[in-house]
């Protein structure tokens, strides 16, 4: 019988880029200095990521579904859903969920700023959800949660609810807020409602206090919600029921949390994790160690940091998220090395040079003590083209992981 080992898999999000002109012609991942990391490709195996196939792009949901061995396209249920799973918001047979931003609009309703300045503190956060949660808007109960910086997630509860409508959000400041419309025949209650909760929000939030106050200090009112990814909540074969492992998920932003919510994963909050550069980096170590030696079958890690670089357009910043998370990873190795075996990718690419999500594939490597290695010695875009693992799919990447932890039983006699 295969020794057991816990599986983890640390995802570096965004973490795939393109040579960039400002680190010398270097991807941030060659540029940073990664002991770690160049450690565990020298004696691993390392290889390049397809996440969704050849040529499609991944939205973090769909990538991350990928990356828990799910067929994307079986099981995707829109990415409201899952940032109300992650935010605490459980979602139930026939409610609609959103994923929702604060904005700031002129009186025309015009955006001004799609993320209303991006800071909050956790009191004007509170203050502006009070406004919206609990409104009932014709026979629909609203339930809403301020999460992080300008981010929410937003559930309708009622009879005869669809989530074929269209986005609130014009992802464009200088126009207007769109009106949400109906995909399909029995959508149109949905739209006519999400269009009345749109303007009730508005004349809700806009002469707040906490608003008030914020444009006194030079930021934006954050005086409207934009509304998009609308999606129900299905259903669907747990890791549990699938692999009979315990799984757990280490992640700060709710989208990431609520994806391995929705898969069957546990989640253990870390304090000071948020998922930017400051992010509790040693705390995530820490606690990534103890439910490793209390016996979990699967830990994912998720940093969130890289990502917020590149669509920051910052690849210095992208480079320190790199080297934290590396001595992030020196901390569990000095730990528990003896008792894992890690994969460490991205979800997607986002170059720097681009500012979004790209085909380009994004590297990989794994490593255990055992794991024959191949004659890579440095973990980057370009070193893992030539590794052993060639190009992998999304969905290789589970079973892979449980298989060489022992958790896969033989196949055949």
């Amino acid at each position: 019988m295969t020794e057991k080992r816990t599986a983890v898999l640390l995802v570096l999000d965004g973490l795939g880029d393109r040579p960039v002109p400002a680190l010398n012609g270097k991807t941030p991942l060659q540029a940073a200095n990664t002991p770690n990391f160049d450690r565990l490709a020298a004696e691993g195996q390392s290889g390049l990521i397809d996440i969704l196939g050849p040529g499609l792009t991944p939205g973090s949901d769909a990538a991350h579904l990928a990356l828990f061995g799910y067929e994307h396209s079986q099981v995707y249920p829109g990415r409201g859903p899952l940032e109300a799973l992650g935010a605490g918001l459980e979602s139930r047979p026939g409610d609609v969920a959103f994923r929702a931003n604060f904005a700031t609009v002129d009186e025309d309703l015009k955006v001004i700023d799609r993320r209303a300045g991006r800071v909050f503190t956790d009191e004007e956060g509170r203050a502006l959800q009070q406004e919206i949660d609990g409104l009932e808007i014709d026979g629909i109960k609203i339930r809403f949660i301020a999460t992080v910086e300008h981010r929410g997630a937003l559930v309708l509860e009622g009879p005869g609810l669809s989530g074929q409508i269209t986005d609130t959000d014009p992802h464009a400041v200088g126009v207007k807020v769109l009106d949400s419309e109906a995909l399909a025949p029995d959508a149109e209650k949905t739209a006519e409602t999400v269009n009345k909760l749109t303007k009730i929000t508005y004349e809700q939030l806009k002469d707040l206090d906490v608003n008030k106050d914020r444009v006194k200090r030079g930021l934006p009112p954050a005086n409207i919600i934009l509304l998009r990814g609308a999606g129900k909540h299905e259903s669907i074969p747990t890791l549990k029921e699938r692999y009979g492992i315990s799984a757990i998920v280490i992640a700060g932003g709710a989208l990431y949390i609520g994806t391995a919510k929705y898969v069957g994963m546990g989640h253990i909050p870390v304090e000071g994790q948020t998922g930017t550069i400051d992010t509790n980096f040693a705390g995530i170590a820490e606690q990534a160690v103890q439910c490793i030696q209390d016996g979990h079958d699967y830990v994912f890690i998720h940093i969130k940091a890289p990502d917020n670089a590149s669509h920051d357009f910052n690849p210095d910043e992208k480079v320190l998220a790199i080297e934290r998370t590396d001595e992030m990873l020196g901390l569990i190795l000095e730990k528990v090395a003896d008792k894992i075996v890690i994969a460490v990718t991205g979800d997607h690419s986002t170059p720097v040079s681009v500012g979004a999500h790209t085909c380009d594939p994004t590297p990989v490597l794994f490593w255990s003590d055992f794991i024959r290695p191949d004659d890579i010695t440095s973990f980057s875009e370009f070193d893992a083209a030539r590794g052993a693992l060639h190009t992998l799919r999304g969905i290789d990447i589970m079973p892979m992981l449980l298989g060489y932890a022992g958790l896969i039983e033989k196949t055949g006699a």
